[in-house]
């Protein structure tokens, strides 16, 4: 352990944990992780071990004032739970941060590693969200990601699909890293989500991810609030869903409107004048309507491949068909 490890004392009796994984977990698309994690703390009956001092890693950038007195806000916590097998047979560590740090990532994960290696950790679990055109009535996949090819197969006999290509980004990329340094075998489980609700707390996906874990770790976990909880959730998706495509609907038309007007095509200044060069490699930056209308379509055209044609020619209006070109074609290759 460093000089600067957090100090972490293991309840009730401090006596040293059997074979533990460590579960860490960060906010973050879907809040899917977070939800996951409060459920998974809850079920058990995990108990506090410790912190790392807020002030190590987060610094305050602004006061809340009330009625005239200003006062200092709270601090992201990062904090330590740990859960012992009643049966003896495999005990657990999770740590939840409240945010991720603006810098310091990396070191905040060693210095969860350095825990990590006091207490005997054997194997290391991040859970995370993979924004996709899944239809939100669909029952989400979890995929996942490894560090070490012996655990690809317990993986693939948990039912989590391999994440053949792609990034798992901040915290909980970093702390795989961070456990490959250790030499401690580590994986990142992602729960599938609508990337057009990406705002939105995903139950449905956290529910996939805990239940992939259950079969990874040997557990059952009490989540019948988390099964209710998605399911009163599931009209919410559908009804945004539906605003979305009513949206992009409305877009189409106004779009076929203004260059029918009168029976005749509208002219426009990009008719006549010659297209600028285009960067090879370059892409175009979207803004947030415009990524919903597109992953709108792209959920309609996943229940009706006869609109894939409507997408296609919105792709080719934003001139953005390359940077999606591999999911368009998936809407042909993936089997019902």
């Amino acid at each position: 352990m460093t000089e600067n490890s957090p100090i972490v004392n293991i309840p009730p009796n401090d006596a040293p944990l059997r074979h533990p994984w460590l579960v860490a977990i960060w906010p973050g698309m879907g809040g899917v992780a977070a939800i996951a994690g409060g459920h998974l703390i809850q079920s058990l009956g995990a108990l506090p071990a410790g912190l790392i001092p807020e002030r190590d890693y987060f610094s305050i950038d602004h006061v809340d004032v009330r009625g005239g007195i200003a006062r200092a806000g709270a601090l992201p916590r990062s904090m330590f739970f740990a859960w012992r097998d009643p049966k003896g047979e495999r005990d657990l560590l999770v740590f939840i941060g409240e945010a991720q740090p603006p810098t310091g990532g990396f070191s905040l994960c060693h210095r969860i590693m350095d825990v990590a290696v006091e207490h005997g950790v054997e194997r290391v679990v991040t859970f995370a969200a993979m924004g996709t055109s899944i239809h939100p009535s669909n029952e989400p996949k979890v995929f996942g990601a490894v560090t070490v090819p012996e655990l690809l197969e317990p993986m693939r006999e948990a039912g989590v699909e391999r994440l053949q290509d792609g990034q798992v980004s901040g915290l909980n990329g970093s702390l795989l890293a961070a456990a490959a340094d250790r030499g401690i075998p580590a994986m990142c489980l992602l729960g599938e989500m609508p990337l057009f609700a990406a705002g939105v707390p995903n139950p449905k996906s956290a529910l996939g991810v805990l239940h992939s874990f259950e079969r990874l770790f040997g557990i059952e976990l009490n989540l019948q609030a988390l099964e209710s909880h998605a399911k009163a959730m599931e009209p919410q998706f559908l009804q945004l869903l539906s605003q979305l495509r009513q949206q992009v609907a409305g877009a189409v038309q106004q779009e076929e409107n203004e260059e029918h007007e009168d029976g005749q095509p509208q002219e426009h200044e990009t008719d006549v004048a010659p297209a600028p060069p285009k960067m090879e490699h370059a892409k175009r930056k979207l803004g947030t309507d415009d990524r919903q209308r597109i992953e709108a379509l792209f959920a309609e055209a996943s229940d009706d491949r006869t609109k894939a044609e409507r997408l296609k020619d919105e792709l080719d209006r934003l001139d953005v068909f390359a940077e999606y070109e591999d999911r368009f074609l998936d809407l042909f290759r993936r089997t019902e």
